[in-house]
């Protein structure tokens, strides 16, 4: 950020910066999304749009919140993150978590793939056995 975004500096004038025709970002505590959530949820469905009006809020921030509260992440109701780099390795890592999720499941279906076939081999060998000494005795007449 710099000193023309923040509206300081030696040359501030009162006049607009570069920046300034632009919205800003507004950020959201953990606390307050809570709060909302909750007056949303125990609002009757006339005065939710009044409360997000009063709040100046939209129904997709409803959504968001409700998302990330339901997967537990208290700290997914924090600011979410500012650095592209940091947004970019946190998504990163969930596509590992998801790959490594279903090499484990594929994993498993093998071994009892595996652990089936094994059984199989086994009762087949057994039956082989029990096949053969009959078999040997009638070649021998």
């Amino acid at each position: 950020m710099t000193t023309a975004d923040l509206g300081t500096g030696s040359g501030d004038d009162g006049g607009m910066g570069p920046r300034s025709d632009r919205p800003k970002r507004r950020s959201f505590t953990a606390e307050y999304k809570a709060r909302i959530l909750a007056e949303y949820e125990d609002a009757e469905r006339g005065q939710r749009g009044v409360l997000l009006r009063r709040e100046g809020l939209y129904s997709s921030h409803i959504i968001e919140w409700r998302k990330a509260a339901e997967a537990g992440a208290a700290t997914g109701l924090g600011p979410a993150t500012k650095n592209r780099r940091d947004r970019g390795r946190d998504r990163e890592l969930e596509l590992l978590r998801v790959r490594a999720e279903k090499a484990e499941a594929d994993l498993a279906k093998h071994k009892a793939a595996l652990d089936l076939m094994g059984k199989a081999h086994a009762l087949l060998e057994t039956l082989s056995e029990s096949a053969d000494p009959q078999a040997g005795k009638h070649s021998k007449r």
